[in-house]
């Protein structure tokens, strides 16, 4: 099941049917305690878990754009990937950091996709943009409007308008006079 799928059902199971999404409130409905921390310049979040039970830890001095994307991330990791590096009698530490952003490893390009997903709903941003359409290059202010609506940055949602082909979309019916 991909990271999309998976996110799609967990909003479902959580009776989630609005954005922003509360990335608490769905950590909290698969029993992830989300606790703010400083965790230094280069550290955007942690898990740790230990069999069922896991913690989030997010750093509290990050823009809260950035903070509910690294829980919705750290959230893919519980979901996606039960194995990882082990400390101290089997507690699984995995750390959000530069790293994480570049996405050059198969479990964080998946971590990143579930967030994505997790914080804009395919179907959601699709039918938003639907209703407004745009290209970037020409206005702004509807980029900015989709960002508030979902809770997220302005990089957030234009990689996501682009991985789910809307911003091609918008161009080719600009071009097109449509």
């Amino acid at each position: 099941m991909t990271p999309e799928t998976q996110a799609q059902r967990l909003l479902e199971r959580l009776g989630i049917t609005s954005a922003p999404i509360d990335v608490w409130r769905v950590a909290r409905g698969l029993g992830v305690r989300v606790e703010r921390a400083d965790l230094g310049d280069d550290c955007s979040g942690v898990l740790v878990r230990k069999g069922d039970a896991a913690v989030i830890g997010v750093n509290y001095s990050h823009h809260p754009h950035r903070q509910r994307f690294t829980v919705a991330h750290e959230l893919g990791h519980f979901m996606l990937h039960k194995g990882g590096r082990y400390v101290d009698q089997g507690t699984t530490v995995r750390f959000r950091d530069k790293e994480s952003g570049t996405g050059t490893k198969l479990e964080e390009r998946q971590a990143n996709s579930f967030a994505a997903a997790i914080l804009m709903p395919a179907d959601w941003v699709k039918r938003v943009f639907k209703e407004h359409p745009f290209d970037l290059g020409d206005d702004e202010d509807a980029l900015v409007a989709m960002c508030r609506r979902f809770g997220v940055s302005s990089q957030a949602m234009a990689l996501r308008l682009i991985n789910l082909g809307l911003l091609s979309e918008a161009r080719a019916s600009k071009s097109a006079g449509s």
